[in-house]
């Protein structure tokens, strides 16, 4: 018997009480191609560890590089290849046990105005039913900084998922 009257002694504290009311099964981090980007997409796999989640890179086209698709001075391909290539340095850092997956998004669009790099990443995460965001806020690149500060300030007000800036 315990001599303590203020000690509830049924009382069975876990050291390690897990990951708790969170519950995180899907990560989303928005990513442009540069290191910014991938020290935010290291800060979602370690998230994605924690709570045994996925990771989704959405890799955000930058307004130069969506005009220059328009215009048709910058070829699909060459889009497609500046995302693997990102994606394969993303792969080699990230654990084989972390699902790591990608898409493409144009952060603008010459046809809608209203169309804003922070929308583009709120929709995907709603539509991806994602439960938690890691974007980076500054990009070394002055028009991808333009772009991703813009998109950071918009997911910070607006999503409906909690968000890590990084």
């Amino acid at each position: 018997m315990d001599d303590d009257p203020g000690r509830d002694s049924d009382l069975d504290l876990d050291p390690d009480p897990g990951p708790g009311p969170v519950a995180i099964e899907e990560v989303l981090v928005p990513v442009d191609g540069s290191d910014e980007s991938m020290a935010a997409l290291e800060y979602a796999v370690a998230i994605a560890e924690r709570y045994s989640a996925r990771v989704h890179a959405l890799y955000v086209l930058d307004e130069d590089l969506v005009q220059g698709v328009a215009a048709g001075t910058t070829g699909d391909d060459e889009v497609a290849a500046r995302s693997e290539r990102f994606m394969d340095a993303a792969r080699e850092r990230t654990p084989e046990d972390i699902s790591l997956t990608h898409s493409t998004a144009y952060g603008f669009s010459p046809a809608r105005k209203a169309r804003h790099p922070g929308s583009v990443i709120a929709d995907a995460a709603d539509d991806a039913a994602v439960d938690f965001i890691v974007i980076p806020r500054e990009s070394g690149n002055a028009s991808q900084e333009k772009t991703l500060s813009r998109a950071a300030e918009y997911v910070l007000q607006y999503a409906d998922q909690p968000v890590l800036s990084t």
